[in-house]
């Protein structure tokens, strides 16, 4: 398959070392001009930083920007490339607000956390794909099949719910762990010692229900660890963490409420 890519972030760069192996990258656009450099020298693609450079000569455009630019990207596009099939990688961009600007519109969504440092695991990364014409969304499942053991045909409305989750899971839990480095740190204790229980924690959620996995004092209802370690952080003058210590205590606590009933 011939593709093009649209932004040389960290999804597009992903992407590109994915599809690489099994499908040509024709053109990688950034108004970057050296950034598309960069990841297109990789594959052996064009370079381009205007809109009207697109080659019509592909079969897929894959936008892969931040959510606030998707719809003025696409629109941008659209006009030099009509009859051709452009999608997104966004988890929480519905599809509709593609088709507004693009008849052929699609999604082409990667469940997964990317950094420029990190390999991803493309065979065990979910993969999500939908669009407005059977035939596209054939041919946006062939695409995902061909990188991934888990291709899945979700609506807008799945897709952002997972998402939402998604933000509790990956984004959230990573500042718990920002959080805790800041709390140890403070007295310059070796953050690296909290690294089996973070491992055990993340395996434990993925083998059984985190609700039923759940420990801790907020859990126990134990009122005197809670206090007191409300206090270290009052003590500390980090009123922040503080706050996210006590309304996530609150939180643990009602959904267990039924253990001290």
């Amino acid at each position: 398959m011939r593709i093009t890519l649209v932004g040389a972030g960290r999804v597009a760069t992903h992407l590109v070392k994915a599809l690489k192996s099994q499908h040509e990258i024709v053109q990688v656009f950034s108004r970057n001009l050296k950034h598309a450099q960069q990841l297109a020298g990789q594959v052996h693609a064009q370079a381009i930083d205007s809109a009207d450079q697109l080659t019509s000569q592909t079969d897929l455009v894959i936008v892969a920007v931040s959510d606030l630019g998707i719809a003025d990207v696409v629109g941008s596009i659209a006009a030099y490339l009509p009859q051709n099939l452009i999608v997104h990688t966004s988890g929480s961009t519905s599809l509709i607000a593609l088709q507004q600007r693009h008849q052929r519109a699609g999604v082409f969504y990667p469940l997964q956390t990317f950094s420029f440092e990190r390999e991803v695991d493309w065979l065990e990364t979910p993969l999500f794909v939908e669009a407005a014409h059977q035939q596209d969304l054939t041919l946006l499942t062939n695409l995902a099949n061909s990188l991934s053991n888990r291709v899945y045909q979700y609506s807008s409305q799945q897709r952002q719910t997972l998402h939402l989750a998604a933000v509790f899971a990956c984004n959230f839990s990573n500042y718990c762990y920002d959080m805790a480095k800041q709390v140890v740190d403070a007295e310059q204790v070796d953050f690296s010692l909290l690294f089996p229980l973070i491992l055990e924690t993340a395996k434990k959620a993925t083998n059984t229900d985190p609700k039923q996995m759940q420990t801790g004092p907020a859990m126990r209802g134990d009122q005197n660890i809670l206090t007191m370690h409300q206090a270290l952080l009052s003590q500390s003058n980090r009123p922040d963490l503080e706050e996210v210590y006590r309304l996530m205590s609150e939180g643990i606590f009602k959904r267990h409420l039924n253990k001290f009933e």
